[in-house]
């Protein structure tokens, strides 16, 4: 595993010489353009979008627009500047308990390791943390940017999860969101019935697979050898339940969850 960028991680006054590793992948598959006569494949030219020159990359520089067409050209040392004395220090500057965290701010997760001679140190706030059951809020640059984190015990390791700040995330002001509708007490009580009937102890994530990316993979197994993998036909999207018929529908799901279980 390649790590992605090295500093250190700080608590109070200790610090620990770390390094941090993506803790997740793209499955995602990855696919070229090509000419549809002789798949010849197609290449992205970078254009002026005034005169259709083309631009080398070495001719091209980062530009902020502060009114319209009116711009500040910023250099690498520019963005060096920016960079305060911490930037490669990860700085937990609180500690929370987890619950305070709503999900909508996470991001990305991070592994962090340690140097061979930073155990002890990575060892106690991994277990200091378990035992408190807080996590901690931290601040770090990478990338061109500050961003903020979360730092939790995950077995052995200390897991990193980038997170959005509040000002980067959209309010649903402009949504369609009820605030109350009418229902029966019945339909109450049939809904929270199929929720206890679906409710499992522990949620087993590792059981959810990409089944879309697989099934891609099959179709390009199978074309690469000539052949053509027979599919289904394609399901199409349920229809919305009438009003009326919802009472009917809650049953069903029961006698359903309860049949297969």
């Amino acid at each position: 595993m390649r790590s992605l960028w090295t500093g250190s991680l700080s608590f109070g006054l200790v610090n620990i010489p770390i390094k941090l590793y993506s803790a997740s992948e793209e499955r995602a598959l990855s696919f070229k353009l090509l000419a549809k006569d002789d798949l010849c494949p197609v290449s992205y030219q970078k254009v002026c979008r005034e005169d259709d020159k083309v631009i080398e990359q070495k001719d091209i520089v980062k530009g902020y627009e502060y009114e319209k067409e009116e711009f500040v050209v910023l250099t690498p040392d520019d963005f060096k500047r920016a960079k305060s004395a911490k930037s490669d220090l990860i700085d937990i500057v609180a500690f929370v308990d987890l619950e305070e965290i709503e999900a909508k701010y996470y991001e990305k997760p991070y592994y962090l390791e340690p140097s061979k001679k930073a155990g002890k140190a990575y060892v106690l706030l991994r277990d200091a943390l378990q035992k408190s059951g807080k996590v901690g809020i931290a601040k770090f640059a990478m990338r061109d940017r500050g961003h903020i984190a979360m730092v939790k015990p995950e077995g052995d390791a200390l897991l990193l999860i980038q997170m959005r700040y509040a000002d980067e995330l959209r309010s649903p002001e402009d949504l369609y969101l009820p605030e109350k509708a009418t229902y029966t007490k019945k339909e109450l009580d049939l809904a929270l019935s199929l929720i206890e009937t679906l409710a499992e102890e522990k949620c087993a994530l590792s059981d959810f697979k990409d089944e879309y990316t697989d099934e891609l993979k099959e179709i390009i197994e199978a074309k690469a050898k000539g052949q053509l993998k027979k599919i289904g036909t394609p399901e199409s999207a349920p229809a919305p339940t009438p009003v009326a018929d919802i009472m009917e529908m809650l049953q069903k799901s029961l006698a359903e969850s309860a049949h297969a279980s």
